[in-house]
């Protein structure tokens, strides 16, 4: 599997990475995977690939899901965070957004940027990243006293991303952020994943979205089954036929998703 840099230039690097749930189940199976600094990865997988097991792997959440690390390693900045609790975690530079939002419904926006930034004790540093947030979102700026509950769905991932931004992380992890949102929006979420990484933050982006994460990735990994089956250059997969017929749905009469095809001839086909 060829890297995308060299080991001493990766925020993030994921080396023979295998997670077992309730000690039986085997989910992920030898996953190895680097994050340069500065760059965007993205991660694609249909839905039980694995990619949000390896995020919690990363963050240090499996104990929540009754799961374990028990082979491989994880590195951030060149130190191992293998196992680490998640509030270690985020104080190491890590921010994440998880899948659905998951905004605190009940609290109003400035409370939620608030509690995103509830670790640190610099008043002046916090407000740098409350305002970097409202400048990112002015959509936030205009609704900063409203209840997190009546945004739109839009809206509320702006905010989890915001609320993730207020810990000013080196790394970004953003677990599908395009779920569920019409086209413009996605568009909207994209480029302020671009406007992010202008600024310095590493993101680790996994989707099913290719077309929107592979265009502003600097490197991808598919995952299936647990496994890394394919990388490399963003734009290079972007214009992968196979990616293209199993993601975008495009390619032979019949083939509209990569569900259609059996994974064993996908997976043929892909380590030729």
């Amino acid at each position: 599997m060829t890297s995308p840099a060299p080991e001493t230039q990766a925020i993030l690097a994921v080396h023979g990475l295998e997670v077992v749930y309730s000690d039986v189940i085997l989910v992920l199976r030898g996953v190895s995977l680097d994050v340069p600094r500065g760059a965007i990865v993205a991660l694609l997988g249909a839905n039980g690939a694995g990619k949000t097991t390896l995020l919690r792997a990363i963050t240090g959440l499996l104990r929540v899901h009754r799961g374990a690390i028990t082979k491989g390693t994880v590195q951030f900045d060149g130190s191992s965070i293998t196992g680490l609790d998640p509030a270690a975690v985020v104080r190491k530079g890590m921010s994440q957004v998880m899948e659905g939002r998951r905004v605190f419904a009940e609290l109003t926006v400035d409370e939620n940027l608030k509690a995103g930034g509830f670790t640190r004790r610099d008043k002046a540093e916090l407000r740098d990243s409350y305002d970097r947030v409202m400048t990112l979102f002015p959509k936030l700026q205009d609704r900063h006293k409203q209840t997190a509950g009546y945004l739109s769905g839009g809206e509320q991932q702006m905010l989890a991303i915001g609320r993730a931004l207020m810990q000013s992380p080196r790394l970004l992890l953003l677990d599908e952020p395009s779920l569920g949102l019409a086209p413009l929006i996605v568009e909207q979420i994209r480029e302020i994943v671009v406007d992010i990484n202008s600024q310095g933050t590493s993101v680790l982006l996994v989707e099913q979205n290719a077309t929107m994460a592979l265009s502003i990735a600097d490197y991808g990994y598919v995952m299936e089954n647990g496994r890394v089956v394919k990388d490399g250059p963003g734009q290079e997969l972007l214009n992968d036929k196979d990616i293209q017929e199993f993601y975008l749905g495009v390619g032979e009469a019949g083939r509209k998703s990569f569900r259609d095809v059996k994974t064993y001839r996908r997976r043929k086909r892909w380590s030729a």
